[in-house]
């Protein structure tokens, strides 16, 4: 701990986490991606946001909880992470049923995606275009047998995303549980200021 007698540690600040920003450009990404190529009366129309947004809320409420309950803190990060799991599936799983490739990591297009960094959905959508564009500049004997739909590029930059996402928050889970060992919660904290305060009072 920075501040061993501190009762309530600094919490929060989930706007500076890279998985909260990430988590948070899915699910601008999947609430466009929701309106444009899924049918309302299919279930996952509203499944999919919802975990999307399941995803970014309990990062941010996980961050918030952190300054009286690491088990807490904990218990909601481990929520967002089981949620944007779940968010992937729905991904991978529209990609199979309209019989469309789910790309590797190292595929040409993702590589281009993750070095544009995208922070914004205005960035994705511009990938998108000029993905697009550079398939309709390319000679047509040279093209895949298979056109490449705007669908297809956006599930699989979503995938991407939650992929990063679900590594950043792996990272933190292992973070928080050792912070919770080292550390404890807010009676072994209580317990010690007290303590402290007795030995100096």
């Amino acid at each position: 701990m920075n501040n061993p007698g501190k009762l309530i540690p600094l919490h929060g600040g989930y706007l500076k986490l890279k998985s909260f920003q990430i988590a948070q450009l899915a699910y601008d990404v999947t609430v466009r991606f929701r309106d444009r190529y899924i049918e309302k009366r299919s279930r996952t129309h509203d499944q999919m946001v919802q975990a999307a947004r399941s995803g970014v809320q309990n990062i941010a409420e996980g961050s918030q909880a952190s300054g009286t309950s690491k088990k807490t803190e904990l218990k909601l990060t481990n929520v967002a992470r089981a949620s944007l799991e779940e968010l992937r599936l729905d991904y991978e799983d529209n990609l199979r049923q309209r019989g469309l490739a789910q790309w590797p990591p190292e595929h040409p297009a993702l590589m281009r995606f993750k070095a544009r960094r995208c922070a914004t959905l205005e960035q994705v959508r511009v990938w998108v275009e000029e993905e697009r564009r550079g398939m309709k500049s390319v000679p047509v004997r040279e093209r895949p047998c298979v056109s490449v739909t705007s669908a297809q590029l956006v599930a699989n930059a979503a995938l991407s995303l939650l992929n990063l996402a679900c590594y950043l928050l792996d990272k933190q889970l292992a973070a928080q549980g050792e912070a919770f060992v080292e550390e404890g919660g807010f009676t072994e904290r209580l317990y010690r200021v007290r303590s402290e305060r007795r030995m100096h009072g």
